[in-house]
């Protein structure tokens, strides 16, 4: 009976015998080539292998009831200060007025563009209720025909309508619908050295940045010349200042940072030590405007996703992403002057306007090595291999090719 199969049939690396061994200089090459390529392939695998990456998850935005921080700095080189007023409109009708007067900065600009003086705003300039009743002294200061003070029926006590502030003036003729312009030749406002104040800024400029808090619904946050009003309905300003001087003011403006929600741009202490810049990507920061119209208006379109990065050390943090689309056409209406196939259609304000709209999905971003660990040992195994596989291939070839020839030669 013969024997059955042992070990060496199934041995699949035979061996040759050493006699048999023919070595090469071109052999030699190839295997210094080989090994060189195979430790660049192994360093780049290794490096591969710790790389981390963020892998993107969507998902359906559960946290629509929250509220949405906006945060801005925006400069207006051509615009005064004291012109200047921010206001917020969301879809369902709500509307915050000149938030400039709340949680914002405003700093004054020499015609060069220098910092002047950084603003700070005193609560007793609010206008609520400032034209109801007499003052501490029994002042009551006249409305100059734009209210009627002696219509106090509906008030407490029966108490006088006033107006005892410049405020409370320009109150009363927005509410009139009166051109208020500089407060000239208005008795309180001459008094508060308003007039003075606002007549010796006009060719400055303007720096707004701070945050504000709206509700997480689309809506539109807008930049526009005077005092802001609703009044029947409608969202009105007193352009009468911006209008009375044809050769100056516009809305040429530089964007030096805009985001909405946490800002891990301010959290430096993430990316100290990090070499992987997974910060937010903010498209409209640095983005500038020259103005060729005083009657512009400028509009940026933002689709706002909600955004959560969570980090290999366990930090999670929520912010927000968005993509901006800019649109610019004259308040006039009529031709461009790019495209002359383009009508703009007329109306509307001056300004600059970013109107938003908050996605109902939310992505999250989870910081992830690159690769597993037996996913690099199988690269390993695979760079080694196929190099190995190209060496001998091409000694092979190389090996029959001057057999060949020397063959060729001796015949």
């Amino acid at each position: 009976m013969g024997k059955g199969p042992t070990l060496f049939n199934f041995d699949a690396f035979a061996r040759t015998i050493d006699e048999r061994k023919i070595k090469t200089s071109t052999g030699g090459i190839i295997t210094i080539i080989c090994a060189i390529t195979t430790f660049i392939l192994l360093f780049n695998e290794y490096q591969d292998y710790n790389r981390i990456v963020l892998r993107p998850e969507l998902v359906v935005d559960r946290d629509r009831n929250k509220h949405l921080d906006i945060n801005l700095d925006i400069t207006f080189p051509e615009m005064p200060c004291d012109l200047v007023s921010l206001d917020v409109m969301d879809g369902t009708g709500d509307i915050e007025f000149d938030l400039l007067k709340n949680g914002f900065t405003k700093i004054r600009l020499d015609e060069t563009g220098n910092e002047i003086e950084v603003l700070q705003f005193d609560a007793n300039e609010n206008i609520e209720d400032t034209h109801i009743g007499a003052n501490e002294d029994g002042y009551c200061g006249p409305c100059y025909g734009s209210l009627n003070q002696n219509d106090n029926e509906n008030r407490p006590d029966h108490e006088k309508v006033c107006c005892n502030s410049c405020n409370s003036v320009r109150d009363a003729y927005a509410r009139a619908g009166w051109k208020f312009y500089d407060g000239k030749d208005i008795r309180q406002c001459e008094q508060e050295g308003y007039v003075e104040r606002v007549n010796s800024r006009l060719n400055e400029g303007c720096r707004i940045k701070g945050s504000a808090e709206i509700n997480r619904i689309g809506g539109n946050i807008h930049f526009a010349p005077g005092a802001s009003l609703t009044i029947g309905g409608r969202h009105i300003h007193d352009m009468s200042l911006f209008d009375r001087h044809p050769d100056k003011f516009s809305f040429k403006h530089r964007i030096n940072h805009f985001s909405f929600g946490e800002d891990i741009h301010e959290l430096e202490n993430i990316f100290k030590n990090d070499k992987h810049d997974h910060r937010t990507s903010h498209p409209l920061d640095g983005n500038s405007v020259s103005a060729n119209n005083k009657y512009e208006l400028y509009t940026y379109y933002l689709k706002v996703v909600n955004t959560r990065f969570e980090y290999l050390n366990g930090l999670k943090i929520d912010t927000n992403e968005f993509s901006a689309t800019q649109h610019h056409r004259p308040a006039q209406g009529g031709r461009d002057e790019v495209n002359p196939n383009t009508v703009h259609a007329r109306g509307g304000i001056p300004g600059l306007f970013f109107y938003f709209d908050i996605s109902p999905l939310k992505i999250i971003n989870r910081e992830d090595y690159n690769k597993s660990f037996s996913a690099f040992i199988l690269s390993l195994c695979s760079a080694i291999a196929g190099i190995l596989t190209v060496g001998s291939i091409l000694d092979k070839t190389i090996w029959s090719a001057r057999s060949f020839i020397k063959e060729k030669k001796s015949t």
